[in-house]
């Protein structure tokens, strides 16, 4: 338990049906040129989910800024997000205005061989924001604290169905893994109920098939802000200022905090010239009102880490993962 913790706190973790493709085509009202004329978001999940609205989010950002003038959107769910790496790969030399958005989980996914690829296949271009995780319950649940919530899962572990939407062994079940145990239960026994996609995932919460929803505070907020679910838990080292009732489960009791890295890939070969485009705007980006919006409305935390340094906090990622996910019992 120490080790883990020892290895979270050393780490930050900044820590998806079909193909659909839509093309958002934003105004632009800029007296001066945009520093890139089109940006294309390529999804590796499904709409609703935490890569989408990154993805979104900070298209909205950078054309509303008048930094970038065309953005345009793709999502490509399937085979846990390696279906749109392999793309990525496989097209690499027509997708040279492409990023795809990513996080925790290609360094997961790589680790746990849900696919082939690694990070290390694409050009990592930044890590933009950081998303704590959260657990939230419907509005009518009885649970009315994540106390009770420990509670019941220690008395019953097989009552408390905990929903995310990721595979089994990957960034929601961990969470909620690492939670319980920071409360003393076993993490191994938490019954996890994977969706295809956060949006999927928040459904399953709403018509009660799971009792808790273990996702991004993120992708949680607005649902929230509009009454639909309670957020009981926050794994941020405080409280976020954008929902100040939600505890941390540090002040709860709880020594455990997570949070979950986004960012943006490039395909592989991508020059740097390039790399160094997307950096000038992401860079700019945060100094604008159009950020603060999009930033405000998912409650992120900025984090910036762009080019050589987000390889190197790859690497340093992937160490601390295997490591974690050893202790956890997910990797043998």
């Amino acid at each position: 338990m120490k080790k883990i913790k020892k290895i979270w706190h050393r780490v930050l973790l900044f820590a998806s049906i079909g193909v659909l493709s839509v093309v958002a085509g934003v105004a632009f009202n800029s007296v001066q040129a945009a520093d890139i004329e089109k940006i294309h978001f390529l999804i590796p999940g499904g709409a609703g989910g935490g890569w989408d609205g990154t993805a979104r989010g900070t298209g909205e950002a950078l054309t509303k800024s008048g930094l970038v003038k065309h953005a345009s959107y793709e999502n490509m769910s399937g085979g846990g997000g390696g279906k749109a790496i392999g793309y990525m790969i496989e097209t690499a030399q027509r997708q040279q205005g492409t990023l795809m958005v990513n996080s925790t989980p290609i360094v997961v996914r790589s680790i746990t061989k849900v696919f082939p690829y690694s990070f290390r296949d694409l050009t990592p271009v930044a890590g933009i924001i950081a998303d704590s995780a959260v657990f939230a319950v419907n509005k009518d649940s009885k649970f009315q604290s994540w106390t009770e919530v420990v509670a019941a899962f220690k008395d019953s572990p097989r009552k408390v169905t905990v929903g995310g939407g990721s595979v089994p062994g990957d960034l929601d079940h961990i969470a909620a893994a690492l939670a319980m145990q920071a409360a003393g239960g076993n993490p191994k026994k938490v019954r996890y109920i994977p969706y295809d996609a956060g949006g999927k995932a928040m459904a399953g919460l709403l018509t009660g098939e799971i009792k808790v929803l273990s996702t991004g505070f993120g992708e949680a907020l607005e649902l929230a802000k509009n009454g639909q679910i309670r957020i009981l838990a926050i794994t941020a080292e405080t409280r976020s200022k954008d929902a100040p009732e939600v505890p941390t489960l540090k002040e709860l009791g709880y020594d455990m905090t997570f949070a979950n890295w986004r960012g943006f890939f490039g395909p592989p070969g991508l020059s740097d010239d390039h790399v160094n485009k997307y950096l000038s705007v992401m860079e700019k980006m945060y100094d604008t009102s159009a950020w603060e919006t999009v930033r405000s409305r998912r409650g992120w935390s900025n984090q910036y880490v762009p080019g050589s340094q987000f390889t190197a906090f790859l690497e340093k990622q992937e160490k601390a993962i295997s490591g974690m996910l050893k202790e956890l019992g997910f990797l043998k």
